[in-house]
């Protein structure tokens, strides 16, 4: 069998030279064509209907089945117009990933006649087999049944594969009896949790508001490598990540890739997913080269959370479909390759009202300045009350490699807001206390809309080391994985913003009904936020050790695996918390919890077992080829008769080659019976900790003695591609 790693080289060589390239269009004439979008339903749906869909959107009113009838026709004439001719309930269940069923419009009459039909009851509801998908005990194996039931507040659209055209209507899922199976169905609950919560707060300043809309703005960062060296490494093609690799020569050392110049394959292939995604509706903006070489991002315009979340898990898909017409591979990993920076999807969040006010921006008067205070400052009571809730919902087996890491934010959940609000948030802890006369309200007034206006000078202050870091009109929550699914950390996020501005209305309703002044009454509760959350505000380097200390100091935790931070979901508060607000029922809690051990148990299974293959099957016979080389080379030498201290470098090889293999077989063996005595524990908790403590730690150790081995063996014996291929070659 040929050396695949130079097969792979010699693949690059060749196809480097043959770079297609992209018809390029006008983004407004691409932007949302593949879309069931309001211009699109105007033309295709009655007047009565599209009403209907209208209110349902904005007010959440169910639709009748009449109403359905005529949403569905409308729906399947686009659709049929456009070429489709299936449709799909696209939902998002606990997996990670996507999920679709396609079904014809196709059908036959009594009379065996053929017609295309798709109704009201096709478009509401479908019904997947539930029983495959991880449900955490909430279903059995043989209770199949599960449902699709359409979210008519994200818009419909047209996937195009290969010669084909699907219809996917964005759904929630849930099983039999009634529990959430997916990623929307408790991020739907959070978000209008979160919207009932912030108009009650907002109508201290503004009866007019009739909503809060949560935003979000994600940052998918990637690593884009040859396919053909991709298909080489067992390793990254099963776990997304590479096992074993020397760090190459140069790395990200010299930070000459960040925001270089972009290579000619790799815009080729942006600008090929950017106008799928355009067509799809996906907003993006922004692309770039990362830190670390092959890294690479790109950005969207702020959406609706909703929408934003359909659009990141559809973007994803995107462009691993299309990496594959470049031949090249997509990493999404949060830690593909050992030395260099990691990824993320920094979630940029904010909240929107109808009225064109981000409550998160700093105002231009004294009313709309204490809203802002009022809002920023529940953002830091809800972090820090929930400091533990955030970690977990960023929690992962990829991303525990990335967090503390080359530029990734630490474990420790902190926020970082910026000098300038700093100095405000102390005057206010400082100043604001007890009764108050005329003057103080002035002048704190005065002061107050002096101060918040210098914010926008610090904009550019960006702590990139923070992992919950304020940015002048927006949170953005850095740790979260490129990897995962953004309705995670943005259920978390808006249900503990829900219920801090709950409790903050209570306390300020109790001091207006004692006769205080609304907005002395409003500022009373600030500061005593204020100073309850101070502690997990830092301004300074979150890498540092002294951080860590400090850190320990004020009370916040440092759950530096997944199994650690997973477990605050068996905390009573967390049960108050998502059970009180109907985001979670116990048994869909502890399913959750449930399912997030065991998939961190599967990878890390997997990972174990793909470090003893390569090793067996092919790091020790590389080793091992190029040691007997050596032995043969030491038998001539004495043959021609050279005194044994001339080959004293050869020999002094093979003993160093010896002790590497050695060591290698030696671990292995010890891994896979720490695995085997892990799987033999009942718990999944357990089980989890002990793939945590016990096996995971034969990993560095192994990948240690393998990686001294690469630089020792003949290069052109080692078969596996060295980092200097996978992030240099393109």
């Amino acid at each position: 069998m040929p050396n695949l790693r130079f097969s792979a080289i010699k693949t690059i060589n060749e196809s480097a030279q043959n770079i297609s390239s992209y018809d390029n269009k006008k983004i407004t004439s691409l932007f949302g064509v593949n879309v069931f979008s309001g211009k699109v339903q105007r033309e295709y749906l009655t007047d009565e209907a599209y009403k209907s869909l209208v209110n349902s959107v904005k007010s959440g009113t169910k639709i009748d089945r009449k109403m359905a009838d005529q949403i569905a026709s409308g729906m399947k004439a686009w659709a049929m117009d456009r070429g489709v001719t299936h449709y799909t309930h696209w939902f998002q269940p606990l997996t990670g990933a996507t999920a679709e069923k396609h079904d014809s419009f196709f059908t036959l009459k009594s009379d065996g006649s053929a017609l295309e039909l798709f109704d009201g009851d096709a478009l509401t509801q479908q019904e997947p087999d539930a029983s495959s998908f991880p449900n955490g005990g909430i279903r059995a194996t043989f209770e199949a049944r599960g449902y699709t039931a359409w979210d008519p507040t994200s818009p419909a659209f047209i996937i195009e594969q290969a010669d084909g055209k699907t219809l996917c209507i964005p759904t929630v899922f849930i099983s039999y009896s009634g529990e959430s199976l997916d990623t929307k169905t408790p991020l739907l609950r959070a978000l209008d949790l979160l919207n009932k919560a912030a108009l009650d707060v907002c109508h201290y300043f503004d009866k007019n508001v009739t909503k809060v809309t949560p935003t979000l703005g994600w940052e998918q960062e990637y690593f884009v490598i040859d396919e053909a060296l991709a298909n080489a490494r067992p390793d990254l093609l099963a776990t997304g990540r590479t096992l074993y690799g020397h760090s190459p020569a140069k790395g990200q050392q010299l930070e000459d890739h960040y925001f270089g110049a972009i290579p000619d394959r790799v815009f080729a292939y942006m600008q090929d997913f950017e106008q799928e995604s355009y067509k799809l509706g996906i907003p993006l903006r922004t692309r770039h080269n990362e830190v670390a070489p092959s890294q690479f991002e790109c950005a969207p315009i702020f959406e609706e959370v909703n929408i934003a979340v359909d659009h990141n898990s559809l973007l994803m898909d995107v462009m691993q479909k299309v990496a594959k017409r470049h031949k090249l591979k997509v990493l999404l990993h949060e830690k593909p390759f050992a030395g260099v920076n990691g990824s993320g999807k920094h979630n940029n969040w904010s909240l929107a009202t109808d009225t064109g006010i981000n409550l998160l921006a700093p105002g231009k008067t004294p009313r709309t300045n204490l809203m802002f205070l009022t809002f920023f400052v529940n953002v830091l009571k809800a972090v820090h009350t929930h400091a533990d809730l955030l970690r977990a919902s960023i929690a992962s087996s990829t991303n525990d490699f990335r967090l503390g890491a080359n530029e990734a934010p630490p474990a420790i959940i902190s926020v970082f807001v910026g000098n300038y609000l700093n100095k405000v948030l102390d005057e206010i802890e400082e100043r604001v206390t007890g009764k108050f006369t005329e003057q103080d309200e002035v002048m704190l007034k005065m002061d107050i809309h002096k101060n918040i206006p210098e914010l926008l000078m610090d904009n550019t202050d960006r702590n990139r080391t923070s992992p919950f870091a304020f940015t002048g009109n927006k949170f953005e929550f850095r740790a979260v994985g490129s990897s995962a699914n953004c309705a995670w950390p943005m259920t978390i996020l808006n249900t503990i913003m829900a219920d801090t501005l709950i409790a903050f209305k209570k306390e300020v309703d109790a001091l207006i009904e004692k006769g205080e002044k609304k907005e002395l009454a409003l500022m009373q509760i600030i500061r005593k936020y204020i100073t309850e959350s101070k502690n997990i505000r830092f301004e300074g380097d979150n890498y540092s050790d002294a951080w860590a200390k400090e850190a320990e100091k004020r009370g916040l935790n440092n759950f530096k695996d997944t199994p650690s931070a997973l477990n605050v979901f068996h905390t009573e508060s967390a049960k108050r918390l998502f059970q009180e607000h109907k985001i979670f029922t116990e048994v869909e809690l502890e399913a959750r919890h449930e399912i997030m051990l065991e998939e961190y148990v599967k990878k890390v299974q997997i990972e174990a077992r793909l470090m003893g293959y390569l090793a067996s099957n092919t790091i020790l016979p590389s080793a091992i080829k190029y040691q007997n080389l050596l032995i043969e080379n030491v038998k001539g030498l004495k043959e021609i008769g050279l005194k044994k201290e001339t080959m004293q470098s050869q020999i002094e090889i093979i003993e160093k080659i010896s002790e590497h293999i050695n060591q290698i077989s030696t671990l292995v063996e010890n891994m896979i019976l720490a695995r085997k005595k892990a799987n033999a524990v009942d718990s999944m908790h357990s089980r989890a900790t002990m793939y945590c403590n016990e096996i995971k730690p034969f990993f560095d150790t192994i990948r240690y003695h393998a990686d001294k081995l690469e630089l020792i063996v003949d290069d052109s014996i080692w078969t596996l591609p060295k980092y200097r291929e996978m992030l240099f070659l393109r």
